[in-house]
């Protein structure tokens, strides 16, 4: 874990400026900046053409004192274990952050998915299934969907975890279809809590939502969901960009036309209803709300000094680099970090696992109503401790986080 420029070490840094300023007592700090396991397996597989080929898998449990390792499996050819152990760790946070009673876990397969037939990929997730059985389950560890992952690979998962304990168990995973116990509701978690922190900023920051200029980069499932729900609260949707090409109209998009466009051309690349914009512009734009839905390290210090939204929303997992975060919070850009503005996908998840667990199933207005108390009350806790100790959200994101770990970590005490 010593690695340089690794993953892991840019969260140790974000947790590191948190725990100071919580005063986190040495030894706590200690256990929480060690993952707790880290699991390695080999998947040999019987490709198309006969071959056999053996895959690496990982799946880490970085803390479960919460309760069950929660986080999604990711299928791809980058792979490594120091970024699905970062991935667990974040996953960690998040979960405190939304006061859901989940440790963080990540796992993930060293392969390219896009080469392999609809028969390897069943083959794969099924032996990666049985090599990882033992530490997964209800109770120990409940994968999800995640890079490359679908709710198909979860049905998988849950059907061989169910072949091997010999009855159906449905809240071994989350991301499921619903005809198999998945939650109503899910699929547009992620986006409706980034809506609901936006528009909270909004308040706390004393502008009206309804006519706020956004901006958002990606029109993937959180992208679209949040431009949706953000117009649907009388927001201005001014420009979209995604994979291929982007669209820019100062008078507000029409989002309703761009979901049946993207749904019939896969991209919005070319929508009618616009002139063309890049990523690079779109980021310039003076808007109120910019929310970042796409990739990875998007706002850089090269872009950042350029940006003059009022509000950066991360609806994407680490869209902005340390550096350009500093830079934004210093020019009074109110940044709400990813593992607040997008905790609205396991927050939904943990309602997916709760109603499994009951076998009693809730309505998507029932789902809709525990997201909005949720994570409206994850704003506020952070909000509340960023004035208290005076630093940003991000910061005051981890402190909540860390907080309520290590509080529950030394009420529990040493197992020796």
């Amino acid at each position: 874990m010593d690695a340089g420029g690794s993953i892991f070490n840019a969260m140790l840094q974000e947790f590191d400026g948190a725990a100071r300023l919580l005063g986190l007592d040495p030894g706590i700090w200690k256990i929480l900046t060690s993952p707790k396991r880290q699991i390695t397996v080999s998947c040999p597989i019987q490709m198309d053409n006969g071959e056999i080929e053996v895959f690496t898998g990982y799946r880490v449990q970085y803390n479960i004192t919460l309760g069950p390792a929660k986080g999604g499996i990711r299928y791809h050819p980058d792979v490594s274990l120091d970024e699905v152990t970062a991935l667990a760790a974040w996953m960690t946070w998040k979960c405190a952050v939304a006061h859901v009673p989940f440790g963080g876990g990540k796992g993930g397969i060293i392969c390219d998915p896009t080469r392999m037939s609809r028969r390897e990929l069943e083959a794969l997730t099924r032996r990666y299934v049985a090599e990882i059985i033992d530490s997964i389950g209800p109770e120990k560890d409940v994968p999800a969907p995640d890079v490359n992952t679908n709710d198909q690979i979860m049905a998988w998962v849950m059907d061989t975890y169910s072949m091997h304990v010999g009855h159906t168990s449905t809240a071994v995973v989350t991301g499921k279809p619903v005809e198999m116990g998945g939650s109503l509701g899910r699929r547009e978690a992620t986006g409706r809590g980034v809506m609901i922190v936006t528009r909270e900023a909004a308040k706390h920051l004393g502008f009206d939502i309804k006519g706020a200029t956004v901006a958002v980069q990606g029109f993937g499932n959180v992208g679209s969901v949040s431009a949706d729900l953000l117009a649907g609260l009388g927001a201005k949707i001014v420009a979209v960009t995604d994979w291929k090409g982007g669209v820019y109209n100062g008078d507000g998009l029409d989002i309703a036309k761009m979901l049946d466009f993207a749904r019939q051309h896969k991209t919005i690349d070319g929508f009618p209803g616009g002139e063309p914009i890049e990523n690079e512009a779109l980021f310039k734009l003076e808007v109120d709300v910019l929310v970042p839905a796409a990739l990875e390290n998007q706002i850089t210090m090269e872009n950042a000094p350029s940006i003059r939204a009022r509000v950066v929303t991360e609806g994407a997992n680490g869209p902005t680099t340390p550096e350009a975060h500093r830079h934004l919070h210093e020019r009074g850009v109110f940044v709400i970090p990813d593992i607040l503005a997008n905790a609205g996908g396991v927050t939904t998840s943990y309602f997916e696992w709760v109603q499994d667990r009951h076998g009693y199933f809730w309505t998507e207005a029932e789902v809709n109503h525990r997201l909005e108390a949720m994570m409206f009350e994850a704003f506020q806790a952070v909000l509340q401790t960023s004035l208290k100790y005076k630093t940003d959200m991000r910061t005051a994101a981890y402190i909540v986080a860390i907080n309520r770990v290590a509080t529950v970590t030394k009420m529990r005490g040493m197992y020796a």
